[in-house]
């Protein structure tokens, strides 16, 4: 079921992620929030209980980021995401380095269905030292990014996930219709964790994304439920 959320509001632009090791866990974060309406289910929480916590959100009407980050040959990322397409996920990622012939064959499995792939960039915990000296890319991270999200836009793809660092000038190349996601979301004075391209809340909706992925500023709070009202109130 397609669940419609009015996107002006702010708290429809956050995406709480739900990094926790069962569904128990999860669950009981999702009743001590039930004014979150997108929530992300990650692979730890995939493998240990996906089915259960999937079925348990939707249950609750709630929207579903399915954050695989599937990265295959062609068919096998294909099958993958027509099985994932039963989930009813609203958002789904996919590694856009699988290139073009992966992400046409998987966008060509989830035609029809209510799940939109989203293309994930580069990580936002891998910096641009490690880019160049680690992975030997030579490019630029901002070049390195474009060229992958223009690749994404190419092979059918509406969507893509990337640093908030990176937003505006693809939403400059991409118009706006393309559905940006920006993980390495962090209020002010929260700790970095393993995230090295990062902005607060407000500058990355000022940026041009138009869902913020936030996890442990949450998940992780002495208290997820001022932690989440503050997040709300900041981006008003």
């Amino acid at each position: 079921m397609k669940i419609n959320l009015n996107p002006e509001d702010p708290k429809n632009k956050i995406i709480v992620a739900l990094d926790l090791p069962s569904a128990a866990e999860a669950i009981a974060l999702c009743d001590r929030l039930p004014q979150v309406n997108f929530w992300k289910v990650g692979l730890e929480l995939f493998i240990a209980d996906g089915n259960t916590i999937l079925q348990e959100l939707k249950a609750r009407h709630k929207k579903v980021f399915l954050d695989l980050k599937l990265h295959d040959i062609p068919n096998t990322v294909a099958s993958a995401c027509r099985v994932a397409t039963k989930y009813g996920a609203d958002f789904l990622t996919i590694h856009a380095s699988g290139g073009k012939a992966m992400m046409q064959a998987a966008q060509g499995e989830v035609l029809g269905s209510s799940t939109q792939l989203l293309a994930v960039s580069l990580l936002t915990s891998i910096s641009a030292n490690e880019l160049a000296s680690d992975l030997k890319v030579s490019l630029e991270v901002s070049d390195y990014v474009s060229q992958l999200v223009l690749l994404a836009q190419e092979s059918g793809l509406t969507g893509a996930v990337c640093s908030p660092h990176e937003v505006a000038n693809l939403r400059s190349l991409l118009g706006k219709d393309f559905c940006f996601v920006t993980p390495g979301v962090r209020p002010a004075g929260s700790a970095l964790g393993d995230q090295s391209r990062v902005m607060t809340p407000q500058e990355a909706i000022a940026a041009g994304a138009n869902y913020l992925v936030i996890g442990r500023p949450i998940n992780a709070a002495p208290d997820p439920v001022a932690a989440w009202e503050q997040i709300c109130q900041n981006l008003t």
